[in-house]
C-alpha cells in the first residue's frame, strides 16, 4: 500500500438553507474549490486522474454531479468522475475511495469531497398527481382529457417533502431526530445537558470565527440572484445563543415527552468541501508540501434506530486498522447531528461495559471535551449532508496544522445505522 497525502483541503462557507446560497446548484458549490487548488499547485488540466464527490440530493438536472464539477473546473475531458452516496458520510466515502485508488497505485492525483444544496431539494408530487399527469399525456382526444380532468381532486396537490423523506429511515420508520430521542432516553441525557452542549458549540464557533480560525479553509463564494454578494464566513453560529433562549424551544420530534429541539440539533445547510489527494510520486513531481497524511478509514454498521452511535463503532474500527489508540489523537472531530447523539458517543467510548453490547471487548477510549470539536461543530455550522464527511476532515487537518499537533480523528453518524471515521497525521511543523 502506497502512502496517500492530503495536500490541501478547502470548503465553502456553510450557510443555512433557503438563504444566501439558495440560488447555487450543487455542482457550483464544488467546481471553484477544485479550480482554486489546480491554480495554486499549478497542476496541468490533463494530469488529474479522477474526481469523486459525495452528494445525496442528486439534482435531476445533474445526475452525476461529480462529472459536472470536473468539467466546470476546466479539467480535461479524459478525467473520469463519479458521485457517491452514503447518506451523511458521502463526502467521507469519496475520500475513502480516493485513498484506495492511490494506495493501490491506480491513481496519483484525485480531487475528492462533497457538495449539497439542501435549499434545492425538491417538493414531489404523490402517486395520485403523478398518475393524473401520465393519464393526461396518454389521452388521445379531448373527450378522454375531459374525463381525466373531472377526476382531479385538490388533495392530489399535497406535496411530498423530499428532505423529510430522506431523513426518515425506511427500515425502522423513525426520522433522525427520533433516533436521537432513543439515545437520550437510553443514556439518561437530560434536556438541560443537551442545551448546555449546544450552547458551547455556538460559543466555540463564534470565538473561532472572531479569531480567524477558518480563514485558511474557507474559500469565499459569489452568491445572490445577481451574483452581487461575496460570502466569506459561515452563516449559522449564533453569538447571542444562551441556555435561557435554548430552554424556551419546544421538543420538535416528540412533542410531549421529547428533549430534542431545533436548538440542540444541527440546522439544514448548504455547502461544499474538497481535498486534493496525491501519491508520493505526484507530491515530488509538483514540488508540493502536503498538510497531512491520510492514515486510514473505516465504516461500520449498527441498528438504524441507534444510528447516532456510529462514530463510536467506526472510531474503534479505524483505530484498530491503524494500530493506534484514542489517547494518541490530539484532536477529535465528531459531526454534531444532535447534542444527545454526541454525548451518547462519548458515553460508549469511555465505557467498556457499554461498548460490549456492540461486540467491542475493550474501552474504545475517552473523548475528552477539551479535544472534541474545539472550534464548534455542526450544531453551530450546520450539516450539508453530502459535504459534512469531508468538511470535518478539512477542519481537522487545518486545526492540527495550526497547533502543530500530530494525529487527529474525524467521525460521523450515518442515517440508516452506520458510522464512518478517518485518521490523519499532520505534516505541518
Amino acid at each position: 500500500m502506497k502512502a496517500v497525502y492530503l495536500v490541501e483541503g478547502v470548503r465553502t462557507p456553510q450557510v443555512k438553507s433557503g438563504t444566501d446560497l439558495k440560488e447555487i446548484s450543487a455542482p457550483y458549490l464544488g467546481h471553484y474549490l477544485i479550480r482554486h487548488l489546480m491554480n495554486k499547485y499549478e497542476i496541468p488540466n490533463t494530469d488529474v486522474d479522477e474526481v469523486i464527490m459525495g452528494n445525496t440530493g442528486t439534482p435531476a438536472k445533474y445526475p452525476n454531479v461529480s462529472r459536472v464539477i470536473a468539467l466546470e473546473a476546466g479539467l480535461h475531458k479524459k478525467t473520469s468522475a463519479y458521485s457517491v452516496h452514503r447518506n451523511c458520510a458521502s463526502g467521507m466515502q469519496a475520500l475513502g475511495n480516493a485513498f484506495d485508488s492511490i494506495a493501490l497505485g491506480r491513481s496519483d492525483v484525485i480531487f475528492a469531497g462533497g457538495v449539497e444544496s439542501m435549499s434545492q431539494m425538491p417538493l414531489l408530487y404523490g402517486k395520485e398527481m403523478t398518475d393524473f399527469f401520465i393519464n393526461m399525456m396518454k389521452a388521445k382526444n379531448v373527450q378522454d382529457k375531459l374525463k381525466i380532468l373531472s377526476s382531479f381532486r385538490l388533495p392530489f396537490l399535497n406535496p411530498i417533502i423530499a428532505i423529510e423523506q430522506g431523513l426518515t429511515d425506511p427500515f425502522c420508520g423513525q426520522n433522525m431526530g427520533q433516533t436521537a430521542e432513543n439515545l437520550a432516553r437510553e443514556f439518561n441525557i437530560t434536556r438541560e445537558q443537551q442545551d448546555e452542549y449546544a450552547n458551547r458549540s455556538h460559543a466555540k464557533a463564534v470565538k473561532a470565527m472572531k479569531e480567524g480560525k477558518f480563514k485558511d479553509e474557507i474559500l469565499p463564494i459569489i452568491a445572490g440572484s445577481k451574483l452581487d454578494k461575496l460570502i466569506s464566513e459561515d452563516i449559522g453560529p449564533r453569538e447571542n445563543s444562551s441556555i435561557e433562549s435554548l430552554a424556551k424551544l419546544k421538543p420538535y420530534f416528540e412533542k410531549v415527552t421529547g428533549t430534542v429541539t431545533v436548538g440542540n440539533s444541527c440546522p439544514i445547510t448548504d455547502g461544499g468541501s474538497c481535498f486534493l489527494l496525491c501519491s508520493e510520486e505526484a507530491v515530488k513531481r509538483y514540488n508540493m508540501k502536503p498538510m497531512a497524511r491520510f492514515v486510514n478509514y473505516h465504516f461500520h454498521g449498527l441498528e438504524p434506530e441507534r444510528m447516532g452511535l456510529g462514530p463510536a463503532m467506526a472510531s474503534h474500527g479505524v483505530l484498530k486498522r491503524s494500530e493506534m489508540s484514542m489517547d494518541q489523537m490530539d484532536l477529535i472531530e465528531v459531526n454534531e447531528a444532535f447534542a444527545a447523539q454526541i454525548m451518547a458517543v462519548q458515553n460508549v467510548c469511555s465505557s467498556s461495559e457499554v461498548s460490549k453490547r456492540w461486540d467491542i471487548n475493550e474501552t474504545i477510549g475517552e473523548i475528552p471535551d477539551e479535544k472534541l470539536n474545539v472550534n464548534g461543530g455542526a450544531i453551530a455550522f450546520g450539516h450539508p449532508v453530502g459535504s459534512s464527511g469531508c468538511r470535518i476532515v478539512v477542519t481537522l487537518a487545518h486545526e492540527l496544522a495550526k497547533r502543530k499537533a500530530k494525529y487527529g480523528i474525524a467521525s460521523l453518524c450515518i442515517g440508516g445505522g452506520q458510522g464512518g471515521a478517518v485518521v490523519v497525521e499532520n505534516l505541518i511543523q
